[in-house]
Formats: C-alpha cells, sequence, structure tokens
C-alpha cells in the first residue's frame, strides 16, 4: 500500500508537469501567444515611429508659425494666393499637351492619282 500512494503521488506530480507544460507552450498566454504579441510590437512600434516623425514636422511647422513671419507669408502665398504690391504672377500649367481633333480635309481621290501620260 506505501508503494501504491507513491505511485498515486507520482502519477499526480507528472500530470500537473504535463498541464503546467500544455498551458506554457500551446495555452492562452503561453509561449505561441508572446511570439504573436511580439509581431504585433514590433509592428506597432514601427507606426508610433512613424508617427513620431510626422510630430516632429508638425511641431517645426507651428513654432515657424508663432515665431516667424517667413511661414505664415508662405502659407498664405500657396494656400490662399498671396501676391505682394509689385510682383508679378506667373503660373505655368502642368496639364499634358493635347492636340486639336479637327478632321483634315477630304482628299479628292481624281486629285491623288496621277495621271499617266
Amino acid at each position: 500500500m506505501k508503494y501504491f500512494s507513491q505511485f498515486m503521488l507520482f502519477l499526480i506530480a507528472v500530470a500537473v508537469l504535463l498541464g503546467l507544460q500544455y498551458q506554457y507552450w500551446l495555452g492562452k498566454s503561453g509561449r505561441a501567444g508572446l511570439e504573436q504579441l511580439h509581431e504585433e510590437m514590433a509592428v506597432q512600434q514601427q507606426m508610433n515611429d512613424q508617427k513620431m516623425d510626422e510630430n516632429k514636422v508638425l511641431r517645426a511647422d507651428v513654432n515657424d508659425l508663432k515665431n516667424g513671419l517667413e511661414a505664415v507669408e508662405e502659407h498664405a502665398r500657396l494656400d490662399l494666393g498671396l501676391i505682394k504690391p509689385g510682383e508679378t504672377f506667373v503660373q505655368l500649367s502642368t496639364a499634358p499637351v493635347t492636340h486639336t481633333n479637327q478632321p483634315t480635309p477630304p482628299v479628292n481621290p481624281e486629285d491623288a492619282i496621277e495621271s499617266i501620260p
């Protein structure tokens, strides 16, 4: 009887150990989930870095608008079409070159044939 109880205790310990291993490797918050979280973290970190770069540009733009008139003038020129007195406004077209689609005059078949002497 003594060995039977030790054997049962051993089986229970093995079952608990296997259950813990299952939870570690295949469970909801186990090793597989950890790898997925690392991948999601890498993607999120990349997005955060991109947003931080965009924020730096916006901060610089805000700083220019607060401290200098050059940025205000530039925005007024680009967005509102500001032209100072004495300046000449020149606008260049970036439209593709188009050709007229006027029909060519019809060719008279008698004029197209050379007369043979």
